[in-house]
């Protein structure tokens, strides 16, 4: 049975979509856009814009009772490649701090525009032990 996943404490969808959905074993979410859900406001500094993507994927993993170090895939789509060394270094400084074991398995892509016209947009699958 397929639950839908939904917290507060990540960007609301903005379109026919949900946050997440938990196959019971498997969490996959819906890409996230750099989007504080407290403020609605975007970052200029595609660092911070990373960060923002992954900490409202770790809200969304964590609301449906996983952590970071359960991730083992991620998709990450930037809109400047050239940028792919900051995100690079945000995307480890955050799997580390939240202890994730390794690193999940990704795939980074450059793509010519994402919503809202932000420079990143990160999904994630979890799996529950």
């Amino acid at each position: 049975m397929t639950k839908i996943i939904h917290t507060e404490k990540a960007p609301a969808a903005i379109g026919p979509y949900v946050q997440a959905v938990d196959l019971g074993n498997l969490v996959l979410t819906s890409g996230q856009i750099p989007v504080n859900p407290a403020t609605g406001e975007v970052p200029s500094d595609i660092v911070a814009q990373a960060r923002q993507s992954l900490e409202n994927i770790k809200a969304i993993v964590e609301q449906a009772g996983l952590h970071v170090a359960d991730i083992v895939k991620t998709t990450v789509f930037v809109k400047d490649l050239n940028q792919f060394a900051v995100v690079n270094a945000e995307y480890e400084r955050f799997f580390k701090e939240n202890n994730h074991p390794n690193f999940p398995a990704r795939s980074c892509v450059e793509v010519a525009r994402l919503p809202k016209d932000v420079g990143i947009e990160i999904e994630a699958i979890a799996v529950r032990k």
